[in-house]
């Protein structure tokens, strides 16, 4: 069975903190947990590349005393020099910052002025580049919960518009993805939401007691039912459709859609967090420019985990970065990247190997990465976490090529 929709129509060197030469955590355990209803294997077999103590690999992007900063993505220009990234003060919810940099991600701005309303922020803010039919480029950003908000720039992020609502929808990490397609100036957007913020009804609840707010209760504004959406654009990211329902589980949480397409262009897959944590992460089809998509499938333990964000390197090979939540896993609420083919995510099978980027010393509270990649094959991966013990989060950019990973051991 396929869904259709097309009826109904988005260089600062870390302190020493960072090194860790233990692969394993001492608060992670090795047993499955044991409420899993996944029959696939619970952990992987393919090694692991660690390069969570290389601190000349890392750049601080920003960082303040006292001061949770979390969640940013980065969009590279086509000079490939300059990237930008936006992030909350604070925990998805939170006034957005925004900087520049103008060599690739080796040093960053300043905080860079914002329009006002960028401080009323509710949910993690996403950043692509769109050109439309008559190859006007633009920058969009997105803002969700309930409505989901956009900001635009034409003038390559000099100066933006404020946020303002797409439609009457909301929705929990939008846009997570935007993928142009076949038709110039066509672009189609992935997200997600639990049941709360599609119509927009438990909105007022949340802001008035948000979950990243003392005394909120979970009775207030519960999830009931995790549907991922497409809403698709026609004039370069300027307006969007109705949002229409492409995957749901009634026994799996299905969110978190990070899209990207086979090699050859013909097929767009979508990777899925799964939050319940019953099962691995899941991924999805479409042969039709996302006109009809498969059903939800699993993928192996070494794909599972949350806000997959995947690159193609210059040999073809593809690298995933995401926060690792897998069943077992001795890197389990780090940053983790994943290397393989494209072929391994159709086939459901391991992949070449696994990356641990950086060591996250609080739970799992980390990893909604951008990733960019250079012409000489550099891929610099950008995102949040708790890099030094006992302070908030922060964000870091690392830096590496595959051929230095492929060299190095593996454990």
């Amino acid at each position: 069975m396929r869904l259709r929709f097309h009826a109904v129509l988005p260089l600062l060197l870390l302190t020493p903190a960072f090194a860790q030469t233990k692969l394993q955590k001492a608060d992670v355990t090795l047993a499955p947990p044991k409420n899993l209803k996944t029959t696939l294997p619970p952990g992987y077999t393919i090694p692991i590349v660690d390069i969570s103590g290389e601190r000349q690999r890392q750049v601080i992007v920003d960082r303040e005393k006292g001061q949770y900063l979390g969640h940013p993505t980065t969009v590279l220009l086509e000079d490939h020099k300059t990237m930008l990234t936006v992030y909350p003060k604070g925990h998805g919810r939170g006034a957005i910052v925004y900087k520049r940099s103008n060599d690739a991600g080796l040093t960053w701005s300043e905080r860079l002025p914002t329009p006002k309303n960028w401080e009323t922020s509710l949910e993690v803010p996403t950043l692509h580049r769109v050109i439309d039919a008559t190859g006007k480029k633009r920058i969009i950003m997105f803002s969700g919960l309930y409505p989901v908000r956009m900001a635009v720039t034409e003038d390559d992020g000099a100066s933006w518009s404020g946020l303002k609502p797409i439609g009457d929808f909301g929705g929990v990490v939008t846009m997570g993805t935007v993928i142009d397609l076949k038709t110039p100036g066509h672009y189609l957007a992935f997200f997600h939401d639990d049941g709360r913020f599609i119509r927009g009804g438990e909105v007022e609840k949340y802001r008035v007691k948000s979950p990243h707010a003392p005394g909120y209760s979970s009775s207030t504004a519960k999830p009931w039912r995790f549907w991922v959406y497409t809403t698709l654009s026609k004039d370069g990211g300027l307006t969007w459709s109705i949002p229409a329902p492409i995957a749901m589980l009634p026994d799996a949480q299905l969110c978190e859609p990070g899209a990207l397409r086979s090699p050859d262009g013909k097929q767009i897959a979508v990777l899925l967090r799964e939050n319940s944590r019953k099962y691995n992460s899941f991924v999805i089809f479409s042969d039709d420019e996302g006109l009809t998509w498969s059903q939800p499938k699993e993928l192996p333990a070494a794909l599972t985990g949350d806000r997959h964000t995947a690159k193609y390197a210059p040999d073809g090979r593809l690298f995933i970065s995401f926060r690792d939540t897998t069943h077992v896993s001795p890197t389990k609420g780090d940053w983790v990247g994943w290397v393989g083919k494209y072929e391994d995510i159709v086939n459901g099978t391991e992949g070449q190997y696994r990356v641990r980027i950086m060591d996250n010393t609080k739970g799992a509270d980390c990893t909604y990465p951008g990733v960019e990649v250079l012409p000489d094959g550099t891929i610099v991966t950008t995102t949040y976490g708790h890099w030094t013990e006992g302070e908030p989060a922060y964000v870091v950019s690392v830096r590496f090529k595959l051929e230095e990973l492929d060299a190095k051991p593996r454990k």
